[in-house]
């Protein structure tokens, strides 16, 4: 019959309680492992997301400076989304596409989709054209080439460069990037917050001192 336990030399108990010990901190190494490895990849992907200030501020330059960097266009577009015109950065990019179309054959229907999707009077995403470029692009919806769209998407360009644009460059989506939380208060900084711009002479002039 089994005496459990009981039954067994100390010496055996000993060695399985070491054992018992042993495994469980190598079970917490194993987790605190996985967690410094999780923390490295997101530290990695946060730095490779970082722009430099010498960056942002050439996005003040000019609108052209601003879209055609990656991070510049995303925070211009979550921008535009928050005014509910976003429609006009999202006709531009799918013009970007458009242009970049190899294949003779697709061309066609990747102007129809983007004709039906922001110029058509029935256009779930309409920009807004005047109607002399809106008729002659309609024009050249009969014969498809990689240049059809390119009065259109100027004058959509023109439009966000004297509006939305300067708007941007005002408001917290670039003067965040521009002056981050912490930078301090110096010449480049003292007009920033998240939801206003303050004057460090006033409101904050506290943490300038």
């Amino acid at each position: 019959m089994c005496k459990g336990l009981a039954a067994l030399p100390a010496t055996c108990l000993k060695s399985a309680k070491d054992m018992k010990h042993r495994l469980g901190f190598l079970l917490q190494k194993s987790d605190s492992c996985d967690y410094s490895s999780s923390q490295s990849k997101k530290e990695k992907i946060s730095s490779s997301q970082r722009v430099s200030q010498e960056e942002v501020r050439k996005w003040a330059d000019s609108l052209e400076n601003l879209i055609h960097h990656e991070r510049g266009l995303a925070a211009f577009r979550a921008f535009l989304k928050s005014e509910y015109s976003e429609e006009n950065i999202e006709f531009w990019v799918s013009c970007e596409d458009y242009k970049k179309t190899k294949s003779p054959t697709k061309l066609s229907p990747k102007a129809k989709k983007i004709y039906d999707e922001f110029i058509s009077v029935q256009a779930t995403k309409e920009v807004n054209l005047d109607s002399c470029t809106r008729e002659k692009t309609s024009h050249n919806m009969l014969e498809p080439t990689l240049s059809c769209f390119d009065e259109a998407q100027r004058k959509i360009f023109t439009l966000m460069e004297k509006d939305s644009y300067r708007r941007f460059l005002k408001s917290p989506y670039y003067l965040d990037l521009v002056s981050p939380p912490g930078a301090g208060c110096g010449p480049e900084n003292c007009k920033r917050s998240h939801t206003h711009s303050l004057d460090c002479n006033s409101n904050i002039i506290s943490q300038c001192a």
